[in-house]
């Protein structure tokens, strides 16, 4: 499991996240993981996108690490701008 980073800076209101670190086994799936944990599929961004960005080319991935051997999949931590 690898540990990234995934950033948005499209959708900038109150209640919206800006960034979490996910831990995944690929890029392509840390950036369908929406900060509060779902797992984005084409239905999903169109009904969460009042709190993260429209689409997944939207969102900013940074590889940060490797995840130690017991990690669950998911979010680690994310960051929330509540109004």
């Amino acid at each position: 499991m690898k540990l990234y980073l995934i950033e948005q800076n499209e959708n900038v209101n109150y209640d919206t996240y800006d960034s979490a670190v996910v831990a995944a086994p690929d890029e392509h799936t840390a950036r369908h993981t929406h900060p509060n944990g779902y797992d984005m599929n084409a239905d999903e961004w169109t009904r969460r996108y009042s709190s993260w960005c429209s689409s997944p080319d939207k969102v900013k991935v940074t590889f940060i690490g490797e995840a130690m051997p017991d990690v669950v999949r998911g979010v680690i931590c994310a960051s929330f701008n509540a109004g």
